[in-house]
């Protein structure tokens, strides 16, 4: 995009306002949502296991190293967690999902923000790579006693057993459409410049602490003007007639009153 070889790109980190306006390009987002751990344990289902924010960030800074540790067993007193080694698994490539789940667990872990912190790529503590969604879905499907983090849609597409995190309320909230949505609509897009916001450990009762925003980069004075027009239309009818099919593939859809914006932001170039 920077290099202006294409006429758009997509990310699931969004860029700072100084860092679009230093490379000619704007951003808005196209659709939401989630992040979830993912499991593979026996006896043990989609919903079941419970973690927190600081749980999971110790599981992954390799300090939680079995499935039967205290602080695992006090948040799930009724499930059968083995006396097992944690297999941790991780992204190899840079992606907009590890960038999410690292920044959440950057905000609820002093510990994980020092010592690793947050990118599309990190320096994990513990752990074996796989590569995409899918490389990680897979890998997770085979290893037993094993934990990774992928798109909920993947969890889904995969029938991965996904567990709930404890959201900023201190509720454990289902991942789905409802708790995606409730995120959305705390987010303050009002507020932002170049719509950038992170969603993860949003505030409210409803929300899933772990939701995730795709979003489009364009020029904002495109080269080619017809192009991005074609461009611009496109992701006009993706936000307005695609909702059924975001839904269909366990995304959400925006807003209305986000979809506004984001028309009205359409109108300051993008060769409209």
């Amino acid at each position: 995009m920077k290099a202006g070889t294409v006429d758009f790109g997509a990310s699931d980190m969004p860029l700072r306002p100084d860092e679009l306006a230093k490379a000619g390009l704007g951003q808005f987002p196209l659709v939401i949502g989630g992040v979830v751990p993912v499991v593979n344990i026996d006896g043990i289902g989609p919903g079941r296991l419970r973690f927190t924010g600081k749980v999971l960030a110790d599981i992954f800074l390799g300090n939680i190293k079995n499935w039967d540790d205290p602080a695992l067993m006090a948040l799930n007193p009724d499930v059968p967690l083995p006396a097992a080694p944690i297999t941790v698994v991780h992204r190899v490539d840079g992606s907009g999902t590890t960038f999410n789940f690292a920044n959440y667990l950057s905000k609820v872990s002093p510990e994980w923000k020092q010592k690793v912190g947050e990118g599309v790529a990190v320096e994990w503590p513990v752990g074996v790579g796989g590569k995409g969604n899918e490389g990680v879905a897979a890998y997770v499907g085979m290893a037993k006693n094993s934990i990774s983090y992928v798109e909920y849609a993947y969890a889904i597409k995969n029938s991965l057993a996904y567990g709930l995190v404890e959201n900023k309320a201190g509720r454990f909230v289902q991942p789905g459409a409802a708790t995606f949505q409730a995120a959305a609509g705390a987010a303050g897009w009002q507020d932002t410049t170049d719509f950038y916001r992170v969603m993860t450990d949003a505030p409210g009762d409803d929300s899933y602490p772990i939701t995730a925003t795709s979003f489009i980069l364009m020029p904002k004075q495109p080269k080619n003007r017809a192009r991005s027009k074609v461009a611009i239309d496109f992701f006009r009818w993706s936000l307005e007639t695609g909702r059924d099919d975001a839904a269909a593939l366990n995304y959400v859809p925006l807003p209305a009153d986000l979809v506004e914006r984001i028309e009205k932001y359409w109108t300051s170039d993008f060769g409209t």
